[in-house]
């Protein structure tokens, strides 16, 4: 009997141990390079300046982002980074159980950034006749 319990709690201790792939096993950052045709946009995510084109960053995926080029004389340019679930992740949490499921499902950690990359072709202003 003593031996039956003893391999029953093995089991479940390494059952949890490699439960949740994404939280023990995933990026808790994503690189996204960041570039502008010209170079040397200002770049910035969420409202915040984070630097200048051509730029990789770190980003968490638990988000998502709003990214800003500007430049002196040209229009700024937005584009949205979102997120989506690595479904490799979830086909590895399934096949764990139910509390690999729960655990990277709350946690958020399955997801990813919808984009490596993202370059943004800024356009130079007109001149207003009778300014400089």
């Amino acid at each position: 009997m003593k031996r039956i319990l003893l391999s029953v709690f093995a089991v479940l201790f390494i059952g949890m141990t490699f439960t949740s792939c994404a939280t023990l096993f995933g990026k808790k950052s994503h690189p996204l390079a960041l570039s502008s045709e010209p170079d040397g946009a200002e770049v910035y995510v969420n409202g915040f300046k984070m630097g200048v084109t051509p730029v990789e960053l770190n980003l968490k995926a638990d988000k998502s982002y709003t990214i800003e080029f500007r430049k002196n004389g040209f229009d700024s340019v937005t584009r949205v980074v979102n997120t989506k679930v690595g479904a490799g992740w979830v086909v590895l949490d399934v096949l764990g159980g139910v509390i690999p499921v729960v655990i990277d499902a709350a946690t958020g950690n399955w997801n990813k950034l919808d984009q490596d990359a993202v370059n943004a072709a800024l356009v130079q202003q007109k001149e207003i006749a009778g300014t400089k």
